[in-house]
């Protein structure tokens, strides 16, 4: 187990953990929650051992295998299948051995190389050496890859790709312990659904840090939470950690009493959008998400960051009309359609959930939407008044790392000039700013020092200062904590726009949508259900691709097996026509038979040897293919260290043998073709 006794942490000055004491079992699921900056990452150090504690006693196993993912960004040539491969860092360091014993000169006696052989076999096994690759493989393509890029170089994928390679590779790795900061950050939400699956099969302890509430649910079944440099330990996932918060502030009833006039608030809100909901299976599923928000209405009301947007100046309906459009994209070969016939409207106060696999071009139809595509084809019609407000994956890589957010801001007003809807002084910006907890010397902090959480935090309040009356929103909760998600959820559904959503938060999805857009297969359309029905489509859906899979590979076979067929008999009766269309020989006379009888029996003379060489390496070689086999199935079963090792020899001295007589084989064919053409 895992024992924490009065541990002290800190970063620099700061005291983060501050005399904690906790306990971790064996084969428990820990969810590590807390706001950001609370010590999550620095405990996390402390576990791995690149930090040691201030203060206090820690203990961990010594002989506790450990697995985590590595942040840095792989830079190499390896194949995506040997790159995970190696995170299994037993197995590799089992074949270096043997390749190395494999080679030596046997400097030592060899009683000692047998025995050294026998137990490296025995690790092998016990290793898993047999089925890697395919572990490796169902590890990769389960992350979202497509088989035909198993074997494409690390290098040549995008930054979010080869993340989930580092990813893979952590899971590779045999682990007693396996630490995962932030696994969902990079994956879309079929690679989720199959990581879930996954990591409940995992049989060590798991703990991770995540802001993915319905995530955290699934897999974990003990919460930490870190908050004002104490560690509190729950029984129970993130929502049974959340009720039990509840209640316990509940029993505060000091404090409880300061948060009536929030929670009056938040009560109205949640009777407002109930009334709202209609019998819609995505409607009450949003109905949910609010009964949960009403049972934990005091956390919400305690929160430390809330925003709201603000009331739009107008309200285009439709906003949008899509009209028999292609959307896609140019190359120097032309236009790369994605999704063509597409034909959809977006009302005044909609929330759009739009959902799809990896790859069918959710990201296609927003950038089109967003103005940063045009369409290929057919029409985009945008009410008058549209303003949109634009948060993408990429927006926080086109923050400029060396300006603060007070900058940022100053730029904005600037870049709307007149036509600002706020006030653009310095002293109305910097409180502005302070709503989004940009307070003090924040405002002067350079964007490139901040973490992705501020990050997506200026973005937001950049977003919300245009009073946009369309949001659009791809992956927007990536770097956000799970308090900062609670307050977004809130600010969607009170705003009065409309909202377009991409995002894998399936919490976030179910309190803000009332209806989802499904992109697949090169359309768009209306997805008539919930994200459980969803999660339903993406299982089946990934079964018939495997079929089509396997369909389109035995049409290939068929149609190889029939094209060969056809130069058969195309090859027959190009040899019967030549034959009948070649001039009758002339009866050979005496002279010329005898020519011929002796021309036959020298060929037989010259190849005799040769054909009976060939026949003796064929025997030899069916000979050695038995013997393979049952040496391969002898080391199947349990055999002494002795006897593994000398079988181990004797595969090997049979593999070197059959690869020579193969070679010989191909010779003889060749010196026989060669003298039956001469003659």
């Amino acid at each position: 187990m895992i024992t924490l006794k009065n541990i002290v942490l800190r970063r620099s000055a700061k005291v983060l953990l501050d005399k904690v004491s906790v306990t971790l079992n064996p084969g428990e699921k820990v969810g590590l929650v807390g706001r950001n900056g609370a010590g999550k990452s620095t405990l996390f150090a402390l576990l791995n051992g690149s930090l040691h504690e201030d203060g206090g006693d820690f203990y961990i196993p010594a002989q506790w295998r450990m697995a985590q993912v590595a942040q840095n960004m792989p830079e190499t040539d390896e194949s995506a299948t040997d790159f995970v491969l190696n995170g299994d860092t037993r197995l590799a360091e089992l074949r270096t051995q043997l390749r190395a014993l494999e080679d030596a000169d046997a400097s030592y006696d060899d009683h000692d190389h047998g025995m050294a052989m026998a137990q490296l076999y025995t690790d092998l096994a016990d290793a898993g050496d047999h089925d890697a690759v395919p572990r490796a493989q169902s590890l990769i393509l389960g992350l979202g890859f497509q088989s035909h890029e198993l074997d494409r170089p690390v290098n040549s994928f995008s930054g979010g790709w080869r993340m989930r390679l580092q990813l893979a590779r952590a899971l590779m790795c045999p682990s007693d312990l396996l630490l995962l900061d932030e696994p969902t950050n990079h994956l879309d939400l079929d690679a989720l659904v199959w990581l879930e699956a996954w990591l409940k099969r995992y049989a060590g302890t798991m703990i991770v840090i995540s802001h993915d509430r319905e995530f955290l649910d699934a897999v974990t079944n003990v919460t930490l939470h870190i908050d004002n440099a104490q560690l509190v330990r729950y029984g129970g996932n993130y929502s049974a950690f959340e009720t039990l918060q509840a209640q316990q502030m509940e029993l505060q009833a000091a404090a409880f009493s300061k948060q009536q006039d929030k929670i009056a608030h938040l009560q109205k809100f949640i009777d407002r959008f109930k009334a709202k909901a209609s019998k819609a299976k995505q409607a009450q599923s949003r109905v949910k998400a609010l009964e949960r928000m009403e049972k934990i209405a005091p956390i919400l009301a305690n929160a430390e960051f809330t925003f709201e947007f603000k009331e739009p100046t107008n309200l285009p309906n439709p906003m949008l009309a899509i009209s028999d459009a292609a959307f896609g994209y140019q190359t120097d070969e032309g236009n790369k359609y994605i999704l063509s016939g597409v034909n959809r409207s977006v009302l005044a106060g909609q929330r759009i959930g739009i959902l799809g696999a990896n790859g069918q071009g959710k990201s296609t139809l927003v950038k089109t939407i967003a103005r940063e595509m045009k369409p290929l084809g057919g029409t985009v019609t945008e009410g008058k008044g549209l303003s949109i407000g634009y948060f993408a994956q990429q927006e926080l890589d086109v923050l400029r790392s060396g300006e603060n957010p007070l900058e940022h801001m100053i730029r904005l007003a600037k870049e709307l000039g007149p036509n600002a809807r706020e006030s653009s002084r310095e002293q109305d910006l910097r409180n502005y700013l302070g709503t989004f907890n940009f307070s003090g010397d924040m405002v002067k902090q350079a964007v490139g020092t901040m973490s992705g959480g501020e990050k997506a935090r200026l973005v937001l309040a950049m977003i919300v200062w245009q009073r946009p009356n369309l949001l659009l929103l791809d992956e927007p909760t990536n770097h956000l904590d799970l308090a900062t998600r609670e307050a977004l959820a809130m600010a969607l559904n009170e705003f009065e726009g409309t909202v377009m959503l991409v995002s894998h938060d399936r919490a976030l999805l179910r309190s803000v949508c009332d209806e989802f857009w499904l992109v697949g297969r090169g359309v768009v359309g209306p997805f008539d259900g919930d994200l459980d029905d969803y999660q339903r489509y993406l299982l089946d859906e990934s079964k018939r691709l495997r079929e089509v899979a396997k369909e389109t590979q035995r049409t290939l076979e068929a149609e190889a097996q029939a094209s060969q067929a056809a130069a058969a008999e195309a090859a027959r009766a190009a040899e019967a026509a030549a034959k009948a269309a070649a001039p009758a020989p002339a009866i050979a006379s005496r002279d010329q038979r005898k020519l011929d009888a002796q021309a036959r029996q020298a060929l037989a003379e010259k190849t005799r040897p040769l054909k009976k060489e060939l026949e003796q390496v064929d025997q030899r070689m069916a000979q050695l293919g038995q013997d393979k086999t049952a040496l391969e199935e002898r080391l199947s079963t349990p055999l002494p260290p002795a006897e593994i090792a000398e079988s181990g020899k004797k595969l090997k001295a049979i593999g070197d043998e059959l690869e020579r007589l193969e070679e010989r084989w191909l010779a003889l064919n060749e010196q026989i073709e060669t003298l039956t053409q001469a003659a």
